[in-house]
């Protein structure tokens, strides 16, 4: 008789081991790792209760009702590869609407109007912040703004040096004269993919001409996420959408370009690769756009 009770509760253990494993199998395919706490497991199990003398039949012992499980035990949840485990409650589940556009993320970095205190960075957000709609007038300031800031003629004389030193146009020669050439289609080039990507093109597709940051995750997701803003952008209701702005608005600038460059550059190759070369240019912006705010904390100690 003790035999049978000793065989009927090594049963009981088993299935209730192949139920544990079952749990912890279904949990590693669905990809999410469970953070088991010490003070209270959260799956717990009863020892069987032993046999009776006088029965022959063991009862079989019932297993403890898990503990509830909540986002904060998941190792992987949402910011956990940026914000400590300890400070995750202090993490937002959604923006923080504001009307400042110099607000500081929740998690103390922030997007400056200047990166370098030179190059702009007037349509950057932060990180966990969200602004209300811009107004068709404010798309279209901003855009000038970004056009005429002093430090875009400086980079445009930086980038007309390098063209007259690789003879990119040999039409316009070298020399004085020459760099004047160079010097003023860059800027002309620079003032069209400002008013149609960034001022135009959102007015009249409707969306939100602003680069909203991440700020939270993995490199690779930040990266992914920043230069895949090129071909993903948001409407001005918030909604995504796909951003006919930047692709539509920069092939327009780079076939205007042509009217003002040399007759044998006004191909559809030559245009073409000026429109490519643009969104690459754009998509490496909003990269070094994405981690700016981490930088300039860890290295300048400034939000």
């Amino acid at each position: 008789m003790r035999q049978n009770g000793m065989f009927s509760c090594t049963i009981d253990q088993l299935r209730l081991t192949g139920l544990q494993l079952g749990i912890a199998l279904c949990i590693a395919i669905a990809g999410t790792p469970v953070a088991l706490n010490a003070q209270q497991p959260t799956l717990v199990a009863s020892a069987p209760a032993p046999a009776p003398e006088s029965s022959s039949i063991a009862a079989p012992s019932e297993p403890a009702e898990p503990s509830t499980l909540t986002t904060a035990d998941l190792p992987d949840a949402p910011s956990a590869l940026l914000y400590p485990q300890s400070t995750q409650s202090t993490v937002p589940s959604k923006p923080i609407e504001t009307t400042d556009p110099n607000a500081v993320s929740p998690n103390g970095t922030q997007q400056t109007k200047r990166i370098l205190g030179i190059v702009p960075n007037f349509r950057s957000v932060s990180a966990d912040t969200k602004l209300p709609p811009m107004t068709p007038k404010e798309k279209f300031l901003i855009a000038g703004k970004d056009t005429f800031d002093y430090s875009s003629f400086f980079i445009a004389g930086i980038q007309a040096g390098f063209a007259m030193n690789s003879a990119s146009y040999p039409e316009f020669h070298q020399g004085l004269k020459g760099y004047g050439r160079y010097y003023w289609h860059t800027l002309a080039d620079t003032a069209d993919e400002n008013f149609w990507v960034g001022g135009l093109g959102p007015i009249i597709f409707k969306q939100d001409n602003r680069f909203y940051t991440l700020g939270h995750g993995g490199f690779r997701k930040r990266a992914l996420y920043a230069v895949s803003r090129v071909v993903i952008s948001r409407k001005d209701d918030g909604d995504a959408t796909f951003n006919f702005a930047e692709i539509i608005g920069s092939g327009a600038a780079s076939g205007i370009s042509s009217l003002y460059y040399p007759t044998k550059y006004r191909t559809w190759t030559k245009v073409g690769q000026k429109w490519l070369t643009s969104d690459i240019i754009d998509g490496f912006n909003f990269f070094y756009k994405e981690f700016w705010p981490d930088v300039n904390k860890r290295i300048f100690h400034t939000h």
